[in-house]
């Protein structure tokens, strides 16, 4: 080994590498045998396609499948016997796919509508989905469960009057409908209300009533099992478990501390499904590794099954017949490889295709779960990754730099996956910390409420402890420590930043300098999500004052590079510029790199490159090692 300086060390881990091999799967469903599943290519400008297993690209290019719902979107299709339904990116409008033909037919009609989270009613003949109406109020649409009768392709309001839903869900014998609601300041992570409503002949509500949920409870993912039971997830007791509706209460089938769901950020979730009427194949969490398992619902039992995962989602199940067993489909990946579609039968899960693309391991530093206490005498929760290279290790005369890393949310959590990103850094000879601060998911409901009221002040706290821990371990060099955050994480560097003297450079993607810009700009999903993180606006205006770092400009005293998609609808690219202009007017140097076609997020690969390389460039020209 040699021992070139620490971020500088050659690796095969490059930006380009990242979107080579950045296809991004999503939401597997299965008809029968036929297996199709979401692919975004960010070598395509971010297209996304759906892929059946069988035959390939439903849809050529440009078609791209995405639903704008809420923003942030979701699961944009459902396959069928009878077709698969899905939203064309381009109009937003819902569409069939015939496989026997291969054409596609529209089913609504142009307009400033977007939908998500669809289910067939077969018995007549209708699709149910979630409807986002922004023909009279873009920034304040509404929101409904329509139904779409599939001969005449009439559309009827089934539900209405709560700002949000989500999950409409028909029972196998047709008769009774669930469905979340939630309405503003909620989030639905926060408190949800799962309807249970009977239907008519005609498939109208007649009556309804709230099963669970409401005063400080969150429901998550309500489902029919084949027996005609209706299941859900709740942090009724502090922790995500799985709920039995029996007609009169709502029963647990499984107790644990562990998380089997996960913040509701997009539509269409899943994290159990039905194997049978009597087993649920199900994914949890536990102190921030995701493992599969079976439950026994009669015995309420669960067996955890072995797999070298540590990342799980979008589960899909088909239950079995008396002569089959039931199977699963998911999203796995390992400490070694991303995410792959996985399968599950009969006692085994398997990844579905043979790994083609596989790292030396040597170049990959695996994650250390590490508890440190808090400035403030609490803990939080993080992940450490030590630099990790086959030809080059730390001097024994040198310390490595440090890059803490904000996830997004706030309410998210970090990965131990294999992620990229995170190579991309320690095979350079960086080392990185990825923290769950107080305000994660994954530790149950109170660490989930510990940010409430105080963001900007717990998550900072708990990312400047992460580095007084390293640094009372000698395991960094304390002159040479970043920050880097996107969104929600990118708001955490500015304030880290501006408050607190422990970061050398930090680095915001689409993050907010401005929380009232954000309270009086963000669309509807978030408008009131800051009442419960800061407190309620305009009414607590000087605190959202207190707590930005655009008000605190002659506190911050390091350089930044800012990162933002101008067609940015979540964090307006106005966030970045003001902080950029205030920064310049100082003299601090504010790096400000701007993407014309992104959003929310980078999509298209050659921009994710760039994005890369000019952080990279940033640190080490600041930590003086060009």
């Amino acid at each position: 080994m040699t021992n070139t300086r620490c971020g500088h060390w050659p690796t095969p881990i490059s930006a380009e590498l990242l979107t080579t091999q950045g296809v991004r799967l999503s939401d597997p469903q299965a008809v029968g045998d036929t297996l199709y599943w979401l692919e975004t290519r960010p070598q395509d400008k971010g297209r996304s396609v759906i892929v059946c297993a069988q035959g390939g690209d439903l849809l050529p290019a440009p078609h791209s499948i995405r639903t704008r719902i809420q923003e942030y979107g979701g699961t944009p299709y459902l396959a069928t016997h009878d077709g698969i339904f899905y939203v064309l990116d381009a109009d937003q409008r819902i569409y069939v796919y015939d496989p026997s033909t291969k054409t596609s037919r529209a089913l609504t009609a142009e307009g400033a509508w977007r939908y998500a989270d669809f289910c067939v009613d077969p018995q007549r003949n209708r699709l149910l989905a979630v409807r986002e109406d922004c023909s009279r109020d873009s920034h304040n649409p509404t929101s409904d469960i329509i139904a779409l009768d599939l001969d005449s392709l009439q559309l009827e309001v089934l539900v209405s009057g709560a700002d949000f839903y989500s999950n409409p869900r028909l029972s196998p014998n047709g008769q009774q409908l669930s469905f979340l609601r939630w309405d503003h300041p909620n989030m639905p992570w926060d408190n949800t209300e799962c309807v249970l409503a009977d239907l008519n002949s005609q498939g109208s509500i007649v009556h309804s009533k709230v099963i669970a949920g409401g005063s400080g409870e969150s429901v998550f993912q309500p489902q029919w099992s084949p027996a005609g039971e209706l299941f859900f997830v709740s942090d009724r007791s502090n922790w995500w478990n799985i709920y039995r509706w029996n007609g009169v209460a709502a029963e647990a089938i499984c107790t644990l501390d562990a998380e089997f769901a996960t913040p509701q950020w997009v539509f269409g979730m899943s994290t159990y499904g039905f194997l049978s009427a009597t087993t649920l194949f199900c994914c949890f969490s536990q102190a921030g590794v995701w493992q599969v398992g079976l439950i026994d619902v009669e015995h309420k039992t669960l067996q955890p099954i072995e797999t070298p995962l540590r990342d799980i989602s979008s589960l899909w199940c088909r239950p079995g017949s008396e002569s089959a067993q039931g199977r699963a489909w998911f999203l796995g990946a390992t400490t070694t490889q991303g995410a792959q579609l996985w399968h599950y039968h009969a006692g085994t899960c398997a990844p579905l295709n043979e790994n083609r693309f596989a790292l030396d391991s040597r170049y990959l530093s695996q994650a250390q779960a590490i508890t440190f206490p808090t400035r403030d005498g609490e803990v939080a929760h993080g992940f450490f990754y030590a630099p990790t290279n086959a030809n080059h290790s730390v001097a024994p005369d040198e310390l490595p730099p440090l890059l803490v890393m904000c996830h997004g949310g706030p309410t998210g959590a970090t990965e131990t996956s294999l992620n990229l990103k995170i190579q991309f850094w320690t095979s350079r000879g960086f080392t990185v910390l990825d923290v769950n601060y107080r305000g994660s998911t994954g530790y149950g409901r109170q660490y989930r409420d510990r940010l409430k009221h105080h963001w900007g002040i717990t998550d900072v706290i708990d990312v400047c402890s992460g580095v007084d821990y390293l640094v009372a371990q000698q395991r960094i060099d304390k002159d040479k420590v970043a920050i880097r955050g996107s969104s929600a994480g990118g708001y955490t560097v500015l304030a880290a930043l501006t408050f607190s003297n422990t970061f050398k450079a930090g680095a915001s993607l689409y993050g907010i300098g401005d929380l009232e810009a954000l309270a009086r700009d963000t669309h509807k999903f978030e408008a009131h999500y800051l009442d419960s993180l800061v407190g309620e606006y305009p009414a607590e205006q000087a605190t959202y004052r207190a707590r930005s770092p655009i008000h605190h400009i002659d506190q911050l005293n390091c350089p930044v590079i800012f990162l933002q998609g101008l067609q940015d609808k979540v964090v307006p690219p106005a966030q970045a510029e003001a902080m950029v202009t205030a920064l310049q007017q100082k003299g601090i140097m504010a790096h400000y790199i701007t993407f014309e076609e992104e959003g929310h997020g980078f999509r298209q690969a050659h921009n994710i490159q760039r994005a890369l390389n000019e952080e990279l460039a940033f640190y080490l020209t600041l930590f003086g090692e060009t």
